[in-house]
């Protein structure tokens, strides 16, 4: 049991530190990016951020759902991302900690703050300053979109992730195998 608990402790501060690295590196690329688009391109690259959000959450979610038996067939008829879609579902712990909590709760963190530079993009386009009337409705009226697009889209994501989870983890099996066979970036480990 006590190496569990080790296992466990060590994934857990290597989510942590991976965490910390991967948000200052998103905030500090959409904020760049931000920082020298329209407004109407902000919005967008906001929207792709949420998108980012939901994927990754039915992700994890899917591969809680899925099962290994409809893919041992295939892995042994060596069809493309079978075997990484085993490799998943047996590490779906970590997988969906991973796409849920890193790349998930990120996507949140950065769409808010993406928000919030689209917000002031939209107040001084129309004049007001930082702190008026107009800007705090903007504010609003935006963090409430992209709140209700992040949570209705995660909850429509589980809703297939649940249902579909079988072909959504073929799907990412089949990504994972290009990267890892094709593009050499290791992303899963090959205790098979």
């Amino acid at each position: 049991m006590k190496s569990h608990v080790k296992r466990s402790i060590k994934f857990s501060l290597t989510i942590a530190v991976i965490t910390f690295v991967l948000a200052a590196i998103f905030s500090v690329i959409s904020s760049s990016i931000l920082g020298g688009v329209a407004w109407f391109i902000g919005l967008f690259i906001v929207l792709v951020i949420v998108l980012v959000g939901v994927v990754f959450d039915m992700l994890g979610i899917a591969s809680t759902a899925a099962q290994e038996a409809p893919f041992h067939a295939m892995a042994a008829e060596k069809v493309t991302g079978a075997k990484e879609a085993v490799i998943i579902i047996r590490n779906a712990d970590r997988f969906a900690s991973f796409c849920n909590d890193v790349i998930g709760d990120i996507s949140g963190i950065v769409s808010g703050t993406a928000s919030a530079i689209v917000v002031l993009q939209i107040a001084n386009l129309l004049g007001y300053g930082e702190g008026s009337s107009v800007q705090i409705f903007i504010s609003v009226v935006l963090t409430s979109v992209v709140a209700a697009l992040t949570v209705g889209g995660k909850a429509l994501g589980k809703y297939f992730a649940i249902n579909a989870s079988t072909k959504i983890i073929f799907f990412a099996g089949k990504i994972i195998s290009i990267m890892e066979n094709r593009l050499k970036i290791k992303v899963l480990p090959k205790n098979y």
